[in-house]
């Protein structure tokens, strides 16, 4: 549901159970100088674009039904090439709904903003002493070391594994306190450029192996954080196979990643 006023957007996403909505998200931002002399046709596109860009994670895999109180728009849609760039990956549906039946989004793109009142705290000027030490002793604790290379650390059980495997291994040669020392800190330490679960998979085909029941390639995808993997035995390996193991097998169980890599 979306709605614009001569000051404001607003949005709200809503999913309907038992034939009535269920309010998920609320969102609402004020027009600029600029956008507050856009035409009203102009300023209700704007409020479906806030809403679908805030919303885009719960609605890019699935039907969106928007609800709007200007009718034009559900004609003006309709055409590819007036389609705005961030509407046309979603498969959107525009329905008209007068104010009296929008009231939520309705508020929300009228709330007015006293100019008077200021919403920042005033700047103070004198800090209180307890103030200035917390940031003097968090300053002093810091865990960066004094020749600033952060280092990856181990848990405190892997310790003594780690030097001894630089002490006794084959490649160790039994070298004394020192050299070990030196050989442990020249370990590689591999950084973590993913650190978020099921945020960035990597896909692709297998194949084509022997035909066995009809299928002949495995669409194979791995998160690369926890390693899980996800195959699904296939006959073809063509666009619509992937579209729907993407949709059906990560996006619907895992949500929608940041990236999937692909060749």
């Amino acid at each position: 549901m979306c709605d614009a006023s001569n000051y404001a957007l607003g949005g709200v996403l809503a999913r309907r159970v038992d034939k009535l909505p269920r309010l998920i998200y609320y969102a609402s931002r004020t027009l600029d100088a600029a956008q507050a002399n856009y035409t009203t046709i102009v300023k209700e596109v704007l409020a479906i674009i806030l809403a679908l860009d805030k919303f885009r994670s719960y609605l890019l895999v699935s039907r969106v039904i928007v609800y709007t109180n200007h009718a034009t728009l559900k004609y003006l849609l309709k055409k590819a090439e007036s389609k705005p760039r961030l509407i046309k990956e979603f498969d959107l549906d525009i329905r008209d709904r007068n104010g009296a039946q929008n009231l939520v989004v309705d508020h929300l793109s009228r709330i007015e903003r006293d100019e008077d009142s200021a919403d920042v705290l005033p700047i103070q000027d004198n800090f209180p002493d307890e103030n200035l030490l917390i940031i003097s002793f968090v300053s002093v604790s810091s865990t960066t070391p004094c020749d600033q290379v952060i280092r990856r650390c181990i848990p405190d059980h892997e310790i003594d594994s780690v030097l001894q495997f630089c002490h006794f291994s084959a490649p160790g040669g039994h070298l004394g306190i020192q050299r070990t020392v030196r050989k442990r800190q020249q370990m590689p330490q591999q950084p973590m450029l993913f650190c978020e679960v099921f945020d960035v998979w990597g896909i692709n085909f297998m194949g084509p192996f022997p035909v066995s029941f009809g299928f002949s390639y495995i669409l194979l995808a791995v998160d690369y954080v926890s390693k899980w993997v996800e195959a699904k035995p296939t006959k073809t390996n063509d666009t619509r196979v992937v579209v729907d193991f993407v949709r059906y097998h990560l996006f619907y169980r895992f949500g929608v990643p940041r990236a999937i890599v692909s060749d």
